[in-house]
């Protein structure tokens, strides 16, 4: 009784502590080099690349406002945020929304009553969050036992970097045969910046430093090591955990962490924070991939960098979400009452760009957002007949368990797979053939991880729950632009009887979409019932069989 006293005095005293914080993006193109090699037309904010990072404390409005000045239309997506009763402000384009148009400005609300700790906001529109429209957002946590556990906050943004526009390497990847490489491989970018002007980590003696590890990238992995000091792990992707020890953490596209690593007593030596730059499905070539860079670790100025004898990654502790437990001590989520089994597709086209699935068909775009259609469309938006089969669309029912198996059988590449508008409990995975040497794992104790962004190893499944009680349309995505573009998604429609009752879409947007040409009521095509007409062929690909039980 005690304890839910003090939590209801903690949730009281952010509500009157709570501040409107007003962030504004002026979104515009820039020539800008941000690797010291290669100039082109990137895309920025208020003039500026890197953008800087978002603070806001728990409890806190983020009005974010985005004035376009782009020829095409925007969106901002808060990577990890749940937008609870507010699905409109997800910013999924063609989603949630139909895009702000060239020369309109929108004001994102966002609130934080309920989350804390480390995000980002990026363009949800195109290639506009590839080609720079990103930045971290941190959620200053307000919980006075957490913050007595460090004494400083040190934020590691990752980024990899093209060499040109994102849509012309698109365009020259369709004339390479499948044995060509890419035309050109990505740089690395931390904290905004290149990786020679690299500014130094300072670190006291004894002090404990809370490290925010920030994946902003779109297709590479990055691999962070500090060789001579321990991490504990406290945070993935918004969700804290019991402390849990690791020698190093291996992030995917969209994935963060948050460790705390204490300093040493000793002035004697300087340290390295490693940082390896990869991706598993792109051919090795040295000084291209993988690529290695260095942080440095600073306790005094004259001080030698400590060496360490070199390891294979198989011998390193890697920080692992079924091995963590959240601090929030939620239980499993049971029982299911449906089961969703998506595998990975993959349909390889000479001399084009292949394309993805998470279902029969690759994912899509449609004349009217899907969030529109379970809007207007009545008792019919329970029916998956209104929307295209191209937006693989699910409906959840009302404070369901949903148990998700996702399966990348054979299609040779990794993949990371994010969730609008939850985070899931991660409870299992493991070889998607049986006969496989490879071993099952499974969350240990009873309350199993939650996280939004997780790895989908080749010829492997993962096995993850969610509790729909967020009524809203919630994209599912690969996190690796390109195969998000080439169809690897598909989308909740959750509780839309419930939705049509409590989500009242804003006016601008309904505007937006007007001036855009697109209809605003009735299915996927903007007519009545089941009828698709206008509306180009889905494209089928084949594979391993999905199914929905329980629905």
């Amino acid at each position: 009784m005690l304890a839910y006293t003090l939590l209801i005095l903690f949730v009281g005293g952010l509500q009157a502590l709570a501040a409107h914080v007003q962030v504004t993006w002026d979104i515009g193109y820039l020539n800008i080099s941000r690797d010291g090699s290669t100039t082109w037309r990137a895309i920025g904010a208020n003039g500026k690349l890197p953008i800087p990072p978002i603070y806001v404390t728990q409890g806190d409005v983020l009005e974010l406002t985005a004035i376009n000045h782009l020829d095409k239309p925007a969106s901002l997506h808060t990577h990890g945020l749940f937008q609870r009763n507010s699905s409109y402000y997800d910013g999924a384009g063609f989603i949630t929304e139909c895009g702000i148009p060239p020369g309109a400005q929108f004001t994102y609300i966002i609130e934080t009553r309920d989350q804390s700790g480390t995000y980002w906001v990026h363009a949800h529109y195109g290639t506009e969050a590839i080609d720079g429209l990103r930045a971290a957002l941190i959620i200053r946590d307000q919980d006075p036992q957490l913050l007595d556990e460090y004494d400083e906050d040190v934020l590691l943004t990752l980024e990899d970097w093209g060499q040109e526009p994102n849509d012309d390497l698109m365009e020259r990847l369709k004339t390479l045969s499948l044995e060509g490489m890419p035309p050109n491989h990505p740089s690395v970018l931390i904290n905004g910046i290149n990786t020679n002007i690299l500014q130094p980590i300072r670190f006291t003696p004894g002090r404990r430093y809370r490290l925010r590890v920030l994946s902003m990238s779109f297709t590479y992995w990055f691999k962070v090591r500090l060789p001579g000091h321990t991490m504990q792990v406290i945070e993935a992707d918004g969700i804290y955990s019991r402390p849990s020890a690791a020698d190093g953490l291996d992030l995917g596209p969209g994935q963060r962490y948050s460790v705390i690593i204490t300093a040493h007593e000793s002035l004697d030596y300087n340290y390295a924070l490693n940082v390896t730059f990869y991706s598993d499905f792109i051919v090795r070539i040295p000084g291209l991939t993988p690529r290695y860079h260095q942080v440095p670790i600073v306790y005094h100025d004259d001080a030698p960098v400590k060496t360490f004898p070199v390891i294979e990654d198989h011998e390193v502790k890697w920080a692992d979400e079924l091995a963590m437990e959240p601090r929030d001590e939620q239980m499993l989520l049971e029982p299911v009452d449906q089961h969703i089994v998506r595998n990975v597709k993959a349909l390889i086209k000479e001399l084009d760009v292949p394309n993805y699935a998470f279902g029969d068909y690759a994912y899509d775009p449609v004349p009217v957002p899907p969030l529109l259609t379970a809007l207007t469309t009545g008792n019919m938006a329970l029916s998956p007949l209104v929307y295209a089969p191209q937006l693989n669309a699910i409906i959840l029912k009302h404070n369901h368990v949903v148990e998700l198996e996702l399966r990348n059988p054979d299609t040779l590449i990794v993949h990371t797979y994010h969730c609008h508008g939850h985070a899931f409990q991660v409870v299992e995975s493991g070889p998607v053939n049986k006969n496989s040497s490879i071993p099952v794992k499974r969350f240990k104790g009873r309350q199993p991880m939650r996280r939004d962004t997780i790895t989908l190893a080749t010829g492997r499944y993962v096995r993850v729950r969610i509790k729909a009680d967020n009524p809203g349309v919630w994209y599912q995505h690969c996190h690796q632009e390109q195969h998000n573009f080439s169809g690897l998604a598909f989308t909740f429609i959750e509780a839309p009887d419930v939705m049509q009752r409590t989500l009242r879409i804003p006016s601008e947007m309904l505007e937006f979409c007007r001036i855009l040409g697109h209809p605003t009521q009735g299915n996927s095509a903007g007519r009545i019932g089941s009828d698709m007409t206008g509306i180009k062929p889905p494209l089928k690909i084949h594979g391993l069989a999905d199914y929905i039980s329980g629905s």
